[in-house]
């Protein structure tokens, strides 16, 4: 009978062990409307996946509302309040500075091959720096290639620029549109619609497609095209270094597997995607759609020159080798923009 117990208690304690892990919740806190394409096209599946290749013992389970300011997502993550947030960078200046070797003028034309690049030249290059050192780096990303989007007149040239009320993100959006002429509001992208509908912003420097999913096409009714784009922005994915680390080791392996590399994939091609269509759509809806010129791109080109002076400057004094960093970036992303053309 005793026999019997210990057999019962046993087994009783392996179906616990095994129920508890089966229920693994992990948090993510996310600022975006849920209809967001980064919501719902990215980080949710990115999210099923997780479950999927973990069988179900691993769930991440999105926050019905934002816990706080986007600028704060890191911090969210680090100290635990969730346990999973994504952000940008340049949401909080002067924290993070290696990630502007992304956001320079002329990146690639496509999200997808600037996101591959960028998650595998920092994790050679960039990542003994240890910025994300007190968090566990899930994914690093950027948006589609960033243009000139306003409600009051045509841009051709810096000239055009000079006094107009841009929103910005920050980073090198901010320097780059600062440096050729405009007046900038730097704010997250979730508060464009209240700026421009305002009047408080005349325009917004944005991909292609954050001028529907924003619903400003009626507002910035002129759009100048930059081939490559006039910046990138990078964007980060994070989780809760201890959260991570008291999942078991099989379990980890799972989630990366789903995560770096394949995330980058995951994002920037909905990014490319929805970019095809927001053009479609700001054409559609009539709005001018020029596309920046010879002279006007040497003017890019020399408004920038000095920055990514400065970035070579701040990766040396973090022991980073930036000129080959960012070299790497640039021919790696135009070898994905080769191979995803085929």
């Amino acid at each position: 009978m005793k026999k019997i117990l210990r057999v019962a208690a046993s087994a009783t304690i392996v179906l616990l062990a095994s129920t508890a892990q089966a229920e693994t919740r992990l948090t993510m806190s996310s600022w975006l409307p849920s209809g967001h394409p980064l919501v719902k096209d990215v980080m949710k599946p990115w999210a099923e996946s997780v479950e999927e290749v973990t069988n179900g013992r691993v769930k991440v389970i999105m926050l019905p509302s934002a816990l706080g300011h986007p600028k704060v997502h890191y911090d969210i993550a680090r100290e635990g309040q969730a346990d999973i947030t994504y952000s940008a960078h340049g949401y909080t200046p002067g924290r993070f500075k290696l990630y502007k070797m992304v956001e320079f003028p002329f990146g690639g034309n496509s999200a997808e091959s600037t996101s591959v690049a960028y998650w595998n030249v920092y994790n050679e290059y960039l990542k003994p720096a240890g910025e994300h050192k007190d968090v566990k780096l899930l994914g690093l990303f950027t948006h589609g290639p960033g243009h000139i989007h306003n409600s009051q007149r045509t841009v051709n040239a810096a000239a055009d620029l000079k006094g107009l009320k841009l929103r910005v993100g920050g980073g090198i959006m901010n320097d780059i549109s600062t440096e050729l002429g405009a007046v900038t509001l730097q704010k997250p992208s979730s508060s464009t619609y209240e700026l421009v509908s305002s009047g408080v912003a005349d325009g917004t420097l944005f991909p292609l497609e954050s001028v529907p999913a924003f619903n400003i096409q009626n507002k910035t009714t002129h759009t100048t095209l930059v081939p490559d784009g006039l910046y990138n922005f990078s964007f980060f994915l994070v989780m809760n270094r201890d959260r991570f680390a008291d999942l078991s080791e099989e379990d980890q392996q799972a989630i990366e597997s789903v995560s770096g590399e394949a995330f980058a994939h995951l994002a920037g091609k909905m990014w490319d995607t929805q970019d095809a269509q927001g053009l479609e759509s700001i054409k559609a809806n009539g709005n001018e759609v020029v596309t920046a010129d010879a002279a006007f791109l040497q003017e890019i080109r020399n408004a920038s020159a000095p920055m990514e002076a400065q970035w070579l400057k701040t990766a040396a004094s973090l022991g980073v080798d930036g000129e080959a960093a960012l070299k790497a970036f640039r021919e790696h992303s135009k070898q994905q923009d080769v191979a995803q053309s085929r």
